[in-house]
């Protein structure tokens, strides 16, 4: 995404991987962690689920600023901001 922005919004790519990564996580981790759970209604889990999704998201989002300040910081201070275009980052291989 880097690429194809040209180095600029950061944000869609921290709050992107932050929303894909959280939905994953929530999606997996309470109904395997509360499913069945005696105390736990289905309901409640996916209250839980969620509100815990937004607040994550939310604090990515609140933070975002930061974020840049110091990524604009490493970039000064190191003198570097490496694109890596020609990459192939597919997980798939079709060669051996």
């Amino acid at each position: 995404m880097k690429v194809w922005t040209q180095g600029r919004m950061l944000w869609t790519r921290t709050i992107g991987s932050t929303v894909v990564g959280q939905a994953f996580d929530s999606l997996i981790f309470y109904p395997l962690a509360f499913y069945g759970a005696p105390d736990w209604p289905v309901e409640a889990m996916l209250m839980v689920m969620v509100s815990q999704f937004l607040l994550k998201v939310s604090w990515e989002v609140l933070l975002t600023p930061l974020t840049y300040m110091a990524v604009g910081w490493l970039k000064r201070r190191e003198g570097v901001d490496v694109y890596d275009r020609g990459t192939d980052f597919s997980p798939f291989r079709t060669r051996v």
